[in-house]
């Protein structure tokens, strides 16, 4: 093969330099108006048990959260973002830099701040009892969805790769001794203390699925001739459900540019953490890297499935290959035929098994991050381990009843409820800033609040409108859908407005 010409890249590389430029950019300035302390001590240091609180190295501690918040999030849904066309590059760039990054960076710090809090109490100790109770049963949905979907996911993956037996469940074929075999794991990495399987293999999965990325990569830049989708070429929307772009792509693209999952995972991490320091880079920085991972296989699914002979390039191709296995986890399929294809035998079994390592290490920190907020909500002390285990198993028998529902409905239930968490999340972080401002006497960073705002603003719109026009939730018709827009504009407004009267009433 020989190396493509570069034209058919431009798009990819300058949101590439974009991510890259945002970190030590915009995530320095989130970092300052937010006023970190180096000299305060973190709840590793005061509230050390062995178990939770446990003081580790940072860059362990970024691996661990970039292999937490990435799973199959940022691969499965920049997959199925890319069906909507090249705006998808946009939403991973700029949602990555102004809303993921200081979503993912304020739920760790705050945690930090708030003596290890888990996000349910995070958002509860801003917000109130009454959201601090529906967040914590929204958690536990969202928590419980998501293991199920990691679980599903990576049973799928290494069927192909080593078939046992299977289960038929109504129209879906179930690889059963996967589950129960990975299933298994999530038991012991739910209970277990954080350094013990976490804190010590994790970071070597984390560098797996570096590598797995940086590999697709630069094969696809180096020597992949197909064109790659460029902005230039149109936003239009390309998906051919008949599905609009607005709001169906920003919730599909989730863990790869803004999610409320990374809420529930950063304050495992937070209760690691040796010094505020820190938090930019393991916060900000993995949610930065999962957005290059997302944009890397954005680009290889919208590149590989080019057939020349056909006519059909770029997503043309992928669609066409998605119309030819109805049913099919498309998204599973595409990681398969481009890791195979672009890296050889071993280097694509290698990099099957990182994106399967990716999902089952961030479905058992789902399962724990449940456990801590059940524990949290009993106030139960988690040093036991008969303790740990009285909580875990009631959660481990919904996953394992939800493994039998259809993997499509239960991934489409987990996006919208991932992106409401993240909702909260980013109004909390609001509210903070902005308590948190009034009392910095000369303040530099005045209406420093609106880098949390503003973000908690434009996904309030997203997520009240995908609920009215999802073919999961109301599902208007095409020609009522502006009313699906006009009530989700009216509530965003009426959030907005009901922050500036909890602000004047402050003053």
């Amino acid at each position: 093969m020989q190396p493509q010409n570069c034209k058919h890249m431009i798009t990819f590389i300058i949101a590439l330099l974009l991510l890259i430029v945002g970190f030590f950019t915009y995530g320095v300035f989130v970092e300052k108006v937010f006023g970190i302390e180096p000299e305060r001590q973190t709840p590793a240091l005061t509230k050390t048990d062995g178990v939770d609180f446990v003081p580790m190295a940072p860059w362990r501690i970024f691996l661990v959260q970039f292999l937490n918040i990435a799973g199959l999030g940022p691969i499965f849904g920049a997959i199925m973002g890319i069906f909507y066309g090249p705006a998808a590059f946009l939403w991973i760039v700029f949602g990555t830099i102004f809303a993921g990054g200081v979503h993912d960076y304020l739920s760790g710090m705050l945690s930090i701040r708030k003596l290890g809090y888990s996000l349910p109490d995070i958002i509860g100790d801003e917000m109130g009892h009454a959201v601090k109770t529906a967040m914590r049963a929204l958690s536990l949905v969202l928590l419980i969805l998501l293991t199920t979907t990691f679980l599903s996911g990576p049973a799928t993956l290494l069927q192909g790769l080593c078939p046992l037996s299977t289960i038929h469940f109504h129209l879906s074929t179930i690889p059963i001794s996967w589950v129960l075999i990975i299933f298994g794991y999530y038991a012991l990495a739910t209970v277990l203390p954080v350094d013990k399987l976490i804190g010590r293999f994790y970071p070597i999965f984390g560098a797996m699925l570096l590598f797995m990325g940086i590999g697709i990569m630069v094969v696809m830049l180096g020597w992949h001739s197909a064109e790659m989708p460029e902005v230039f070429d149109g936003l239009q929307n390309r998906q051919t459900n008949g599905l609009p772009l607005f709001p169906m792509m920003f919730v599909s693209i989730a863990c790869g540019a803004i999610s409320g999952f990374h809420g529930t995972q950063s304050p495992i991490m937070a209760r690691c953490v040796t010094n505020e320091r820190q938090g930019r880079w393991i916060f900000y920085g993995a949610m930065v890297a999962e957005g290059i991972l997302a944009l890397i296989w954005a680009a290889a699914a919208g590149t590989f499935f080019a057939d020349p002979e056909k006519g059909l390039y770029g997503i043309d191709g992928l669609q066409s290959f998605a119309a030819q296995h109805p049913g099919e986890n498309i998204a599973a399929l595409v990681i398969d035929k481009v890791s195979r294809s672009w890296l050889g035998i071993v280097g694509g079994v290698l990099a099957i098994i990182g994106v399967i390592a990716a999902p089952i290490t961030s479905g058992d920190t789902a399962l724990r991050s449940a456990r801590l907020i059940v524990a949290d909500y009993l106030n139960m002390d988690q040093k036991p381990p008969r303790k740990r285990l009285l909580i875990a198993l009631p959660l481990f028998f919904c996953v394992f009843g939800m493994v039998f529902v259809d993997f499509n409905v239960v991934w489409r239930y987990f996006a919208w409820t991932n992106q409401t968490l993240a909702v909260f999340t980013l109004w909390t972080g609001t509210v903070w800033l902005y308590r948190h401002e009034a009392k910095i006497h000369d303040n530099p960073y005045r209406f420093g609040y609106l880098i949390a705002l503003i973000p908690a603003l434009f996904m309030t719109m997203v997520c009240s409108s995908y609920i009215l026009i999802a073919p999961e939730g109301l599902h208007l018709p095409e020609e009522y859908r502006w009313i699906g827009y006009l009530i989700a504009g009216c509530i965003t407004l009426c959030a907005l407005g009901g922050f500036i009267a909890w602000a004047y009433r402050r003053k």
